[in-house]
């Protein structure tokens, strides 16, 4: 029988997946450490990402995770869903013939729409290639400028699509900024050791890093995150073995890794500030273990898809945050969604501001 637990104990087990919490069986220090344990993390908007990062590994700042990304510890691409994400450099070639694909199928009814043909999208990716040869690294206006000197047009949406469609074909990845400027690089000469996983190898692999970062979920979960079809989440998560287990919870079977249950267990009741593109939400389409209903408005206003950053405690959703960047200071506006203890979540900000090396004022508005 599946070892059966409430929702609470759900969550705790979600909150030390997903490195919020000790792990029991892993303590990264490194960036490259927190990737490939999850195996992609949302990292559409940068500043997010960074601190996904830093939440994770306290010992680091924002100019730490930046010289890691500069390492190639990490690399940004469009794996799955058509949305940037951090993924190990070596696995970025085989997460992209894995998911990509489907986002591939999709993105010609776009271009389509867009006015371009797949002759433009092609001759794009010979363009980006021999403009990056060689170890170049150019920004995106510089991308776009070689495209239109190609006598392909770039206006409107036409320069992001072509510019993700190379780095889909695994032709080009992003590569770190250059001061507030995205970059781009050859995926080849960026991450030359490629591993290079058979297809059913790469479906366990994934498996095993969506169940133990994110667990418990469902398959539904893995499907949704990944973007494959329920049949091939299935298979992968029958290839990943017994290193998962089920549980029930709420009487809905779901995955965990099945060394975390073995660990000791107690209420937390730790309090947090995330980045609004955090796995701890976008990595679940249901998201009530950590998010009330009623509170959904709030954190994703107008159901836009742009979440924002959160105030965590004990797991849950109890307030939003932002926060505005200044050449002294950062400054962060608090609004709760529950009663807050202002010290606590000032400390938790602190942290935050410390990561950036910058000094914190908190507004609360009345």
């Amino acid at each position: 029988m599946p070892v059966r637990l409430t929702a609470n104990e759900a969550l705790d087990l979600r909150m030390t997946s997903l490195l919020l919490r000790p792990h029991p069986g892993v303590a990264p220090g490194t960036v490259a450490d927190v990737v490939q344990w999850f195996g992609a993390m949302q990292a559409q908007d940068l500043a997010s990402g960074l601190w996904s990062l830093g939440a994770r590994l306290p010992a680091l700042t924002q100019a730490d995770v930046r010289a890691a990304l500069e390492r190639r510890e990490a690399l940004r691409t469009w794996p799955m869903r058509g949305t940037v994400h951090l993924v190990p450099s070596r696995d970025a070639r085989w997460m992209l013939e894995l998911t990509g694909v489907r986002t591939l199928a999709a993105a010609a009814t776009r271009r389509a729409a867009l006015g371009l043909t797949d002759a433009d999208a092609d001759r794009a990716l010979d363009v980006l290639g021999a403009a990056l040869a060689g170890g170049g690294r150019l920004t995106r206006a510089e991308c776009l400028a070689r495209l239109t000197a190609a006598g392909i047009g770039v206006d409107g949406q036409r320069g992001y699509h072509l510019l993700s469609h190379a780095s889909l074909r695994g032709v080009t990845c992003l590569a770190p900024n250059v001061g507030t400027e995205q970059t781009f690089a050859l995926l080849d000469e960026w991450a030359p050791a490629a591993h290079r996983p058979d297809r059913e190898e790469a479906l366990a692999l994934l498996a095993r890093r969506y169940v133990r970062s994110h667990g418990p979920v469902t398959d539904r979960e893995f499907a949704g995150w990944t973007g494959l079809t329920l049949t091939d989440a299935r298979r992968g998560l029958a290839a990943a073995g017994d290193v998962l287990t089920t549980v029930e919870v709420d009487d809905v079977a779901m995955l965990v890794d099945a060394a975390l249950l073995d660990a000791p267990r107690s209420p937390v009741d730790d309090l947090l500030v995330l980045p609004g593109f955090d796995e701890y939400l976008l990595g679940y389409r249901d998201r009530t273990l950590m998010l009330d209903p009623a509170h959904r408005e709030a954190v994703v206003p107008g159901g836009n898809g742009v979440f924002q950053a959160t105030v965590v405690q004990a797991g849950r959703v109890v307030g939003t945050w932002k926060r505005t960047i200044g050449a002294r200071r950062v400054t962060v506006t608090v609004r709760p969604l529950a009663p807050l203890d202002r010290p606590r979540v000032e400390r938790a900000l602190g942290r935050y501001a410390g990561f950036l090396d910058l000094p914190l004022r908190v507004d609360w508005p009345s």
